[in-house]
């Protein structure tokens, strides 16, 4: 089975480098995909996807593992019905709800610049309210070592700095896996590789 590795906005492949080799050591092989918000509409990135996991499933079963914003990707890429859903889809840090973040940095130019219409879908109510939910087995992992308290724009909330644990949730019964990492290098964590591992085994090509 092929896992296809989506990294998160203002972010590049070779973020999820490591996973991504941590992965292939424990059998899978595994694939990127690249793009970059600031020259390309959420629209256009979405339809690249749609047409890489459809050659990767031509190829046999696939899983994915997106960080942030790659799992909001993922959510409308798979809409399509010509495209096969995979076995799993593990989220990163994937703000699933419009995180709360998201509106006060657009008021700053240099976000607005580099985060194009990606940027502003995550300000969007309307946005996540016509976002689908996923129809694949999927799993949340959150990191919940962001900073709280009353100077935290999060309050006594869990968050990963960057996204608060209640916005990871596609539906509020989800369960969430949360690990004591912070957003941006979630993916680098020994523990958060060897979860996704795990999340991922029943797939695997290798006798456990």
């Amino acid at each position: 089975m092929k896992i296809l590795c989506i990294h998160g906005l203002s972010r590049t492949p070779f973020s999820l480098l490591g996973l991504a080799q941590y992965l292939e050591r424990h059998g899978w092989a595994t694939e990127q995909f690249s793009y970059f918000a600031a020259t390309e509409s959420f629209e256009q990135i979405v339809v690249r996807l749609r047409q890489k996991i459809q050659a990767i499933a031509k190829t046999g079963k696939y899983s994915i593992v997106a960080h942030s914003l790659g799992g909001v990707l993922t959510r409308a890429a798979l809409t399509c019905p010509k495209t096969p859903d995979p076995e799993h889809v593990v989220m990163l840090g994937t703000p699933n709800q419009p995180p709360r973040l998201a509106a006060w940095a657009w008021q700053l130019p240099p976000f607005r610049w580099w985060t194009g219409q990606c940027g502003f879908n995550l300000t969007d109510p309307a946005f996540y309210k016509a976002l689908p939910n996923l129809d694949a087995p999927y799993t949340v992992i959150a990191g919940v070592g962001g900073p709280r308290g009353s100077l935290s724009p999060f309050g006594e909330e869990f968050n990963d700095g960057i996204v608060a644990l209640e916005e990871t949730r596609l539906s509020p019964a989800d369960p969430v896996i949360q690990l004591p990492v912070l957003h941006t290098f979630m993916m680098n964590h020994l523990p958060l590789q060897r979860t996704v591992r795990d999340i991922l085994r029943p797939h695997s090509p290798m006798s456990w």
